[in-house]
């Protein structure tokens, strides 16, 4: 027969030893969701996006090819990182002379915001123009980064961007459009084009 004292130490390990497994189990179970989630989150993995941006490259060529250059103006941010790899597709599959452009404005205050370019228009003037940014979303932020190209002669003027969700408020449309995707508006799309040591999310396009 055990006394009282130890009957009350036996019950309490068996709770302990209870509450462990539960824990454990909920513990997995919870980063289980979280690895779902995060897969279903991701649109575009790495080599998904390099393969829709060597597609946009070929189709911005098949318009261009005619022409001896072009002027690829990048939005600051992810729209000048994709600017830089659509530039390196372009140099690899045409005889294209291409000038990089950044364009720099607040997307936030576009209305109070100046537009910004890295070089003068002599640049650019006669010449054909990709304006180019990560994601078309209302169409704001490429409708006010027009400015600056539509004060000199310009031979064309095109916009390309990676992912289009077509919740267009502005008269603006994509030319090139790596994904064309429905979405709601509560939703928001990430393309991300870097990779990270310390950053969970690499190389690719999300869904939040």
């Amino acid at each position: 027969m055990f006394d009282k004292k130890t009957l009350i130490m036996v019950s309490n390990l068996t709770l302990a030893i209870v509450a462990i497994k539960f824990l454990t189990k909920k513990r997995l179970i919870l980063q289980s969701e979280n690895k779902l989630n995060q897969i279903e989150s991701q649109i575009l993995n790495s080599e998904q996006t390099k393969q829709k941006i060597r597609r946009l490259a070929f189709e911005i060529y098949e318009e261009n090819f005619e022409e001896k250059m072009l002027i690829l103006a990048g939005i600051k941010g992810m729209g000048m990182l994709l600017t830089k790899e659509l530039a390196k597709e372009l140099e690899q599959i045409s005889p294209l002379e291409i000038i990089q452009i950044c364009v720099r404005l607040d997307k936030l205050q576009p209305t109070q915001s100046e537009v910004v370019l890295d070089c003068e228009p002599s640049v650019f003037e006669n010449q054909s123009i990709v304006l180019i940014d990560d994601v078309l979303n209302t169409g704001r932020t490429l409708a006010y980064s027009l400015r600056p190209f539509l004060k000199v002669r310009v031979k064309a003027l095109h916009t390309a961007v990676l992912i289009d969700r077509g919740h267009h408020s502005f008269p603006i449309a994509a030319d090139f459009a790596g994904l064309r995707l429905s979405t709601t508006l509560q939703e928001r799309i990430e393309v991300i084009l870097y990779n990270e040591k310390n950053n969970e999310k690499k190389y690719g396009v999300y869904l939040h």
